[in-house]
């Protein structure tokens, strides 16, 4: 990470969701270790829950945060695998934004040097939806951490140089 010292940290607000239909609060140990690292980061959590696998809710919760101007990126955990209830690639789909395709891409590759092939089990991917960034990262502890702290630590960090997240998000809705 280049962090310019010149710059000043932006903290931008942000909203964590698991997908699962057996974690709970109590055993969402995934969505533990992003929370402690969004505010560990300097930024705010504003939303956070569990919602099980079904597309359309989770689609729907997407687009209610998407449209909650409190709200300037969204992090996801769990249902981006293979199986039939891994949805949350779909849901994305459904919010007609523009993917990432980058975000995927060194996701995998991160990945790679943690769990080798088996990265291309994972269909982790971003958008910008409505002028909001959402984030899908596998739902595993190594995944999230992979996510965090090899991509989203240093994009959603506005001094990072040369460039960042952050620093687009006033031009997301140009046209």
């Amino acid at each position: 990470m280049a962090i310019d010292p010149e710059r000043i940290f932006k903290p931008i607000n942000i909203a964590l969701l698991t997908v699962s239909d057996t974690r709970t609060a109590a055993n969402d140990t995934s969505g533990d270790i992003l929370a402690q690292r969004i505010v560990g980061a300097g930024h705010t959590l504003v939303h956070r829950t569990i919602q099980r696998d079904d597309a359309g809710q989770i689609a729907a919760l997407f687009g209610q945060w998407i449209d909650d101007p409190q709200v300037d990126a969204i992090v996801s955990t769990g249902g981006t695998g293979l199986t039939g209830r891994d949805v949350t690639p779909e849901a994305l789909g459904m919010l007609g934004g523009r993917e990432i395709p980058g975000f995927g891409e060194l996701f995998r590759w991160l990945s790679y040097k943690t769990i080798g092939t088996s990265t291309v089990q994972s269909r982790a991917m971003a958008v910008v939806a409505r002028g909001t960034y959402v984030f899908a990262l596998p739902g595993s502890n190594g995944a999230v951490k992979d996510g965090w702290d090899g991509i989203l630590a240093e994009q959603l960090d506005s001094r990072n140089r040369p460039c960042n997240f952050v620093e687009l998000m006033p031009r997301l809705l140009e046209s």
